[in-house]
């Protein structure tokens, strides 16, 4: 397994934590990076962060990283920004290291009514830019 850091998708998370105001995620403690040579045939992105043991031992913050899998790249526009929407909101309010669930915070509704959101603000500002 190899991995790469990923600036280009780094900003592109940042960019929809900024769009979307998730405001409990600070933006230099999220970032992307690409895995090559994986085994799994369904994982398109999964997110980590260090355990709070480890938090604590080497006194850090929450940081926490988006794994892009390979699938991912076979993926539409419109569907990677939705993988990534939905590692995201993995993130919890409280940005304390831990995760929130799929059931009932993170799902297909979920993602779909903040990728929505995403649109209509996309929209209103190309609207804005016309005028």
């Amino acid at each position: 397994m190899k991995y790469e850091f990923s600036e280009t998708y780094t900003l592109a998370a940042r960019e929809l934590i900024n769009k979307l105001g998730f405001n409990h995620v600070p933006l230099n403690r999220v970032s992307c990076i690409i895995s090559k040579g994986t085994k799994t045939k369904r994982v398109v992105a999964r997110i980590h962060t260090l355990g709070k043991a480890m938090q604590l031992g080497m006194n850090q913050e929450p940081f926490y990283v988006i794994e892009l899998m390979e699938l991912f790249f076979k993926q539409t526009e419109g569907e990677q920004t939705k993988t990534l929407l939905h590692e995201l909101m993995h993130i919890p309010k409280n940005f304390g290291g831990g995760f929130r669930h799929h059931k009932p915070f993170v799902n297909k509704k979920t993602v779909e009514l903040e990728f929505s959101k995403l649109k209509m603000l996309e929209e209103k500002i190309n609207t804005a830019e016309e005028i």
